[in-house]
């Protein structure tokens, strides 16, 4: 059987950070499954592409969802190296390690009785939003009763993402001359007001189980357009990161009770809540537990993954894959021994139904 390292060195040799890279990538996996006895179905929607492969029989699906895009690195990024037991290159954590472990487990399993429907979903977008592949997937019914996303997790199970929230702010001020600010209203000035305002509203108080708070980031401003002129107008755009529990529309309208600006959201993503009791879960727990000789680790992650498509359909869905670090960062890397002991806990997980 195939190594996950070796099929992942193939895989992170691939500039994925762009569409043509992603669906490339898309391809390269379609053709791997195929070549190890696997029969695949090919989708593309919007130009980005997509690739179903299933095994197994029975009454419940699970399904095993990773991405292959990447955000942009630097050149020597896709040229995988090795140190220490790591193994550096973009997207090495952030997910091709999860990607070619679920590869590698369904060749394994291939020609094995399972009492379970495994369902391999790879998508090329969701570094971008996730919409023209996961979520179009599961708009179109390709969806599962359990869903095991392979983003890198320490080989811990999280049970919660926060939600997201972006949106505009449009603020409009007073103009005057730049030499004469008290006679206008300073757009600019009001916006880091409100910034201000918006960090002490009731939904900013708030925890839950695994969140102290919520997370606000103030993303972008946009103001002025000369410098003898106060500024009439200004954009601001903020990424909230909401809590289980919480609402897109209740912090909007908390915001918008303080503002005098035009809201626009651009973005709005439920969280995601999965029960550490739901029977896919318990099955799992022990698993995990057995390889890693240490009691499982449940969290919440604080970024957004593809399983919120899931989650707004009511369908559990958690993160779980490899242990790696710096995603998104210039030393990105993968742990090479979870790489196998990752994929062995997916082919335990699906022989144990």
């Amino acid at each position: 059987m195939e190594d996950v390292k070796t099929l992942l060195r193939e895989m992170l040799l691939i500039d994925s950070s762009h569409i043509d890279g992603a669906n490339h990538t898309v391809d390269f996996c379609c053709q791997w499954l195929k070549e190890h006895g696997l029969q695949t179905l090919e989708l593309e929607n919007n130009g980005y592409k997509m690739l179903l492969c299933e095994i197994g029989s029975g009454e419940k699906t699970i399904v095993f969802n990773g991405h292959v895009d990447v955000v942009s690195g630097k050149k020597d990024q896709f040229i995988p190296r090795e140190k220490d037991g790591l193994l550096f290159g973009r997207g090495a954590a952030d997910m091709k390690a999860g990607v070619a472990a679920m590869m590698c487990a369904l060749a394994e399993l291939k020609d094995e009785p399972l009492g379970v429907k495994i369902q391999l979903q790879i998508v090329s977008d969701e570094e971008v939003g996730g919409y023209n592949c996961t979520g179009y997937l599961v708009e179109n019914g390709y969806t599962g009763d359990f869903v095991i996303c392979s983003e890198p997790t320490q080989l811990g199970i999280a049970l919660q993402a926060k939600g997201v929230l972006h949106l505009d702010i449009d603020i409009k001020g007073k103009p005057a001359h730049g030499s004469r600010p008290w006679e206008g209203e300073n757009a600019i000035i009001k916006a880091c007001r409100l910034h201000k305002q918006i960090l002490k509203l009731p939904f900013m108080s708030e925890s839950s189980e695994f969140y102290p708070y919520p997370s606000v980031n103030w993303a972008k401003i946009k103001g002025g357009d000369v410098y003898n002129k106060v500024p009439e107008s200004c954009t601001i755009s903020f990424d909230i990161r909401y809590l289980p529990g919480q609402d897109a529309d209740t912090i909007t309208s908390q915001i918008q009770s303080i503002t005098d600006g035009e809201i626009t959201v651009k973005v709005a993503g439920p969280p995601v809540e999965t029960k550490e009791n739901d029977e896919f879960v318990k099955k799992l727990s022990p698993i995990v537990e057995q390889h890693t000789k240490h009691p499982v680790e449940y969290f919440g992650q604080h970024g957004a993954a593809d399983t919120h498509f899931f989650a707004s359909k009511g369908i559990p869905a958690i993160e779980f894959g490899p242990s790696g670090a710096n995603w998104h960062g210039n030393e990105e890397y993968v742990v090479i021994s979870s790489l196998n002991t990752y994929k062995n806990m997916l082919v335990d997980y699906a022989r144990k139904w």
